[in-house]
């Protein structure tokens, strides 16, 4: 695939409603205050990983940068917002002109990162960035978990390809970011023809249980299949009795079929079963993909199987039980004054329970041990030390409001792997462990 997710080849509403309503109150409160344009920086990160996950995907900047674009307040908007009473008409009229003048940087698209990697920084004014807050967390929370369960996923299934079929398992317009994340994390295709529209991902898809079940016979419907898709197809072969149906396929395809799908049943048994039915039959090269509930560890457990393909769905688009990165967007640091030139000073919240902030604007770069492959994650204030320039992590993605960073899927995807790789060997484990990285702290307050 070579499209570049260079923006929506679709109508994309106003984002601006997708934030909470704090977000506009404390505008009005700051903008009645004469704060609400001091210089600000917010960050986003992340406290922990998931329970025994071991590195944590980056993944939807490309649709954070058109939630920023996209983030307007037109008439419709402003009407509502005053038809509730949200906030007073000072405020109204500064939101009929907002625009994100600011700058975003922040880890590309497809980076691994860990606890306190500084995975986002958004900076302007108070007023213009607090308003990004749930957007940008909701995009990258979601995209970030689909896309750390798909690295795992295909990290286990090797060099099998990975289909993506969880639409009808998450809600219609999740289905569509989830295919994205899952195609950055490491799956070559999915199901959903909105992902394919919107992000040029690769779309497969034959047939279900009902087609087979809507004809007299199973041959039948494996003909009428054959007749409209060619031999190339997938015959779904669990319906009835699955040796039977190996056996039919063949008949009504030849040696030429496609592949074969198995939906049920004992995975590893079922497939070296008709592997060695297929073979016998003369259809040395029809393919075999597996559905049914796959996850990691299920994909993990079929690796000596002759499987050449998984269709994962409901584990992919709920994050293989951990749905949410638990990313968080603070307030690292503030100007003293409205002044554009004033020093800006670090804030952070103190707090009891694992909910500390590092305060101050971060850099952050990855230390290589001799062999080049990762030893630790440096996130610094200050100036970067000299042997650790050339290992930054974070690059611009808006500057002064305009988006400098959209890249092709492709690209991202292709990062990914090259990310994951660069990890310890330990990285691809599936038992539960600690991050593969530690986090080190280089804290130089003055050069805030």
């Amino acid at each position: 695939m070579n499209t570049a997710d260079l923006g929506l080849p679709v109508d994309v509403p106003s984002t601006a409603l997708f934030t909470d309503q704090y977000e506009l109150t404390m505008l009005q409160a700051a903008l009645k205050a004469g704060t609400a344009e001091r210089r600000s920086v917010f960050e986003v990160f992340t406290r922990r990983l998931p329970e025994g996950r071991r590195y944590g995907v980056v993944a939807g900047t490309g649709r954070v940068l058109d939630a920023v674009e996209n983030f307007r307040f037109d008439a419709g908007v402003l009407g509502f917002l005053r038809e509730r009473q949200i906030v007073d008409e000072a405020t109204l009229d500064w939101l009929a002109g907002y625009r994100f003048t600011g700058d975003v940087l922040g880890y590309p698209e497809g980076e691994v990162y860990f606890p306190g990697s500084p995975i986002m920084r958004v900076e302007g004014s108070f007023a213009e960035c607090v308003l990004l807050e749930t957007v940008i967390l909701s995009i990258l929370n979601h995209d970030s978990a689909i896309a750390a369960a798909a690295s795992r996923m295909s990290s286990a299934a090797g060099s099998r390809p990975l289909i993506e079929m969880g639409a009808r398992r998450t809600h219609e317009l999740s289905a569509v970011a989830a295919a994205r994340a899952a195609y950055v994390g490491g799956f070559t295709t999915t199901s959903d023809l909105a992902a394919g529209f919107r992000y040029g991902i690769p779309t497969v898809g034959t047939s279900a249980h009902a087609f087979t079940l809507l004809h007299d016979t199973e041959r039948d419907a494996f003909r009428a299949q054959v007749d409209a898709l060619g031999r190339g197809t997938t015959l779904l072969v669990d319906t009835y009795d699955v040796a039977e149906a190996v056996r039919t396929a063949v008949e009504v395809a030849g040696p030429e079929l496609g592949a074969v799908r198995i939906d049920s049943g004992d995975l590893l048994l079922v497939a070296h079963r008709v592997r060695q039915q297929l073979d016998e039959l003369g259809a040395t090269d029809t393919k075999i993909v597996v559905t049914s509930d796959l996850d990691e560890y299920a994909i993990a457990s079929l690796a000596a199987a002759p499987v050449d393909a998984y269709g994962v769905g409901t584990q992919l688009v709920t994050g293989s039980g951990h749905p949410t990165a638990s990313m968080v967007y603070k307030l690292v640091a503030r100007a003293e004054s409205d002044d554009p030139r004033a020093p800006l000073v670090p804030v952070a919240k103190k707090s009891s329970g694992g909910k500390t902030s590092i305060g101050g604007r971060k850099w952050a770069a990855r230390r290589l041990d001799e062999d080049g492959i990762a030893e630790a994650e440096v996130v610094g204030t200050g100036a970067v030390p000299a042997e650790l320039a050339g290992r930054q992590l974070q690059v611009e993605l808006v500057k002064g409001g305009e988006v400098l960073a959209r890249e092709p899927l492709d690209v991202v995807r292709d990062r990914h792997i090259a990310a994951r790789a660069g990890l310890p060997l330990s990285a691809t484990q599936l038992s539960r462990g600690e991050p593969v990285l530690p986090t080190e702290y280089v804290q130089v307050p003055s050069g805030n």
